[in-house]
């Protein structure tokens, strides 16, 4: 009896102090390009243990790093075939712990996925703030924030169910693409539902659902011919993440040993300047206070110079795509990381898909700084630096149609703004793939700058035939308004009808006010009709210097050609043709896309004030 007190007593200290929690990533793919494998393996006083894989897969590398809770395995996943196969722990010649490893086979073509481009349209929304499609998962007992709707900055309740529930009405509307703001979980205590301060990078978070209802949303739009983008954030990470909470080595992050910093558990403030990362006039101490400054006191900044740290996130990203069947990623706060980190990131996971397709947020407002950060950039090639970012967000086309449309033609004003952003497209290694929108989830809302349907319309036919992908932020359609002066919450407010008693439905035609349906009717018309247009897609542009707050355009290829007119004074026009004839050519008339009323393209052509036409010419 003594004896078997002392086995069963050794069996518990040794499980007690070696007991594995997780393993990650918890499964893989046979058939990656890369066959290289990191395995982060956690739990407590386990860098003692030897793993083996039992059916001979080889074990590259075994390191152990300063906390003793983690071990990093490599392993050589080259030839492995579908299936599982043991991973076993070893004292000595004891087998401490053993688990079952699965390796999935690919989808069909899955290394050759195509992303998105400018033939697509992304509709950006907020999770939390679309639709409640499953109340029951509002709270959780594994999350801290409750729901509490009368809350701007709380939660409300929306959900991936929500987002499925109402997939025909988007695609109704003429969507291609869902780009959701982060769904992983934020386990913050308050001000969570924004999801940008995550505390789990493998799971969904249980208020929004589950992985395998985010792969269903992803399916749900495949049916559809639509695609879906996540929102993925390198820069930072959130303070109750896990791995945060029982750091594997304190340079995991950027910590800083100020003596003001080190009250704050390392924390010291980005100073924001983008600029530091290629001026050469830079200190270095501004450039590192740009890169390694914690964007906010809940989200610790990455040091993605770490390779450890750099490898976990490259096969995050890749396990995401693999699993959820992702189209494209949208990459958060891309140029405050470490710049040779995030290029590696980049490069790694389009060397895995070819034909895929990132948008880096640079938020910049300059066309050469936005510009360096695109893949290929001469401007970058200056500094020997080479982002391998397909795509950027263009912040100074943006910048310009906030002014825009409520100001009288200038030097550099007015129309002006919009025809000089175009003016520098010269810059971007390839002007097709950059994203162009009048507003997002930060930016004050474009109904409230202007509060009228005419200036919303003359915005939406500059974003939707311009050169580029458009974003349109969720709402906006159907007229939504928020005023980012009252802070964030109010620009992300609820979709009306996303919630059992809400009044108003505005995701259904009868129960859309007459406002809400003359933007939502405009909205789908010429969404519709840019799906089939190549000429918008991919077409060259011609544009004439704008006079009297009247800028003029074309959209052509050998095909086609559309001649954009955008009004933005307040009087009526008539334009005499003989200066655009550029453009017109041998066309004699053309065909207004919104009203299908006709043209004749001769002698002068009449726009009234606040008014566009979109002419497709014959």
């Amino acid at each position: 009896m003594k004896k078997l007190t002392s086995i069963l007593f050794l069996f518990i200290l040794i499980n007690s102090f070696a007991q594995i929690q997780k393993i990650e990533p918890e499964f893989w793919w046979s058939g990656m390009k890369n066959t290289e494998l990191q395995l982060l393996v956690y739990g407590k006083n386990i860098n003692h243990l030897v793993p083996e894989f039992s059916n001979g897969i080889q074990i590259k590398e075994v390191l152990k790093v300063e906390n003793p809770n983690y071990l990093f395995v490599t392993i050589d996943t080259k030839g492995v075939q579908p299936g599982k196969v043991k991973l076993n722990f070893k004292k000595g010649k004891k087998t401490v712990q053993s688990f079952d490893y699965e390796f999935k086979s690919r989808e069909n073509n899955s290394a050759q996925r195509k992303g998105f481009d400018s033939s697509d349209v992304f509709y950006l929304l907020m999770p939390d703030r679309f639709a409640n499609g499953n109340p029951n998962n509002d709270n959780t007992k594994e999350t801290a924030e409750i729901a509490n709707r009368s809350d701007l900055n709380g939660r409300h309740g929306g959900d991936l169910e929500g987002i499925i529930q109402n997939l025909d009405y988007l695609d109704e509307l003429g969507i291609t693409t869902i780009w959701s703001t982060p769904l992983l979980e934020d386990n913050e205590p308050a001000y969570s539902y924004h999801g940008y301060a995550q505390s789990d990078y493998y799971k969904i978070d249980p208020r929004y659902g589950t992985n395998a209802d985010y792969k269903r949303l992803a399916d749900e739009l495949h049916k559809r011919e639509m695609k879906l983008v996540m929102d993925y954030v390198t820069n930072h990470w959130g303070s109750k993440h896990w791995i945060i909470q029982d750091l594997p080595m304190e340079d995991w992050i950027h910590v800083w040993h100020t003596e003001e910093a080190q009250k704050q558990n390392g924390f010291q403030r980005s100073n924001y300047r983008m600029t530091t990362q290629f001026d050469q006039n830079a200190a270095e101490i501004d450039a590192e206070g740009c890169m390694d400054g914690w964007f906010d006191t809940t989200m610790p900044d990455m040091n993605q110079s770490n390779p450890l740290v750099l490898n976990y996130m490259v096969q995050n990203a890749i396990w995401w795509i693999e699993f959820a069947g992702l189209d494209g990623l949208r990459v958060d706060t891309y140029s405050y990381n470490d710049k040779k980190g995030i290029a590696e990131w980049t490069k790694r996971i389009m060397d895995e898909y070819p034909n895929f397709n990132i948008v880096g947020e640079i938020w910049m407002h300059d066309q050469a700084q936005m510009a360096y950060w695109q893949k290929d950039s001469k401007i970058g090639a200056l500094d020997n630096y080479n982002s391998n970012l397909p795509s950027v967000m263009d912040f100074t086309l943006h910048d310009a149609i906030g002014l825009a449309f409520k100001e009288n033609q200038g030097w550099d004003s007015g129309m002006m703004r919009v025809y000089e952003n175009f003016t520098n497209d010269f810059l971007y290694p390839e002007i097709d793939n950059i994203m162009v929108f009048a507003e997002n989830h930060d930016t004050n809302r474009f109904n409230e700058i202007y509060s009228n349907i005419e200036d919303y319309k003359l915005a939406m036919s500059l974003i939707l035939t311009i050169r580029g992908i458009p974003q349109l932020y969720y709402g906006s359609e159907i007229g939504m308004k928020g005023d980012k002066g009252k802070g964030d919450g109010d620009i992300r407010r609820d979709f009306p009808g996303g919630w059992a008693g809400d009044k108003n439905n505005a995701f259904t035609e009868e129960g859309r006010t007459a406002e809400q349906k003359a933007y939502f009717n405009f909205t789908k018309k010429l969404l519709n009709w840019r799906k089939g247009k190549d000429v918008i897609h991919t077409g060259k542009t011609l544009h004439f210097i704008p006079q009297e707050n009247v800028y003029v355009y074309f959209r052509h290829n050998e095909k086609e050609s559309v001649m954009v007119v955008l009004n933005s004074s307040e009087k009526d026009h008539k334009l005499e043709l003989k200066r655009f004839m550029e453009g017109i050519k041998d066309f004699t008339a053309g065909k207004d896309v919104m009203s299908g009323n006709e043209f004749k393209l001769t002698d002068q052509l009449k726009v009234k004030a606040k008014s566009s036409l979109i002419l497709e010419l014959k």
